[in-house]
């Protein structure tokens, strides 16, 4: 893990983008916060919008778009503040990997479910009661014909595919800094555009916990809470072990 010297002389972690962790963890943690919930936020407007249009086209374009696309302003915006992770199963992947402070790591957790509430309740206010009778505050449940066991595998293959990507674009030095948060972005893109129609997307604990709190649509969110961190910690595990290692053949 690289560590850098920070302001006012204390030691600090390199994070993702150019941020440094421990300099400052609880203005960090904030941001992790603010972050997630404006995610939340446009990311279930979109949802909710779309069931209250009854229209499918709507529903798979605008929220994958909206999903993805306020990922790249965020990671662009708040990258150099927090890392932008704004999804535990990021946070928790470079931590077992040794690219993140357990230290930090719960601080992180903690703030991006709130998020996730706080995103959920700005959704809420915003759309009004039909919003939660009508659109569940987006909430994400396997859709009928999927099973558990395959709504579990299903956002476990596409939240490794994100944290991959992440990982890969932001924590190593030979990756292309300047296009970490469109690649990051279009990694949550594909990924919604994989499991959408499956599982309704989630991709991240934070973005399933606060919606499906606050609808009391709780019967399958150990799957959205479960599946992704899993994912997220294998493909940090990978990269770590096998690929950031690797070199192509002379």
């Amino acid at each position: 893990m690289r560590t850098t010297g920070a302001a006012r002389g204390s030691s600090t972690v390199a994070g993702l983008y150019g941020s440094s962790v421990g300099a400052r963890p609880v203005r960090a943690a904030a941001t992790e916060l603010i972050g997630t919930a404006i995610l939340v936020f446009v990311g279930t407007s979109a949802a909710v919008a779309s069931a209250a249009r009854g229209t499918d086209v709507y529903d798979t374009l605008a929220v994958v778009l909206a999903f993805g696309v306020t990922l790249v302003a965020l990671v662009a915006a708040l990258g150099h503040v927090s890392g932008c992770h704004l999804n535990p199963a990021v946070t928790l992947g470079l931590a077992v990997t040794g690219r993140f402070p357990w230290s930090a790591a719960g601080s992180y957790v903690v703030a991006q479910l709130a998020g996730g509430v706080v995103g959920g309740l700005a959704t809420w206010v915003s759309y009004g009661g039909r919003a939660r009778s009508e659109g569940a505050l987006g909430a994400t449940h396997p859709v009928e014909g999927v099973s558990i066991g395959q709504a579990f595998v299903v956002e476990l293959l596409v939240t490794f595919v994100l944290v991959l990507v992440v990982v890969s674009v932001a924590t190593d030095d030979r990756a292309e800094s300047a296009i970490a948060p469109v690649a990051v972005g279009f990694a949550l893109a594909a990924a919604i555009f994989v499991a959408g129609p499956l599982t309704g997307g989630a991709v991240n604990p934070a973005r399933a916990f606060g919606p499906n709190l606050l609808a009391a649509d709780l019967g399958s969110l150990w799957i959205y809470l479960l599946a992704p961190t899993i994912g997220g910690v294998l493909a940090a595990v990978l990269y770590d072990r096998v690929l950031a290692p690797a070199e192509p053949p002379e």
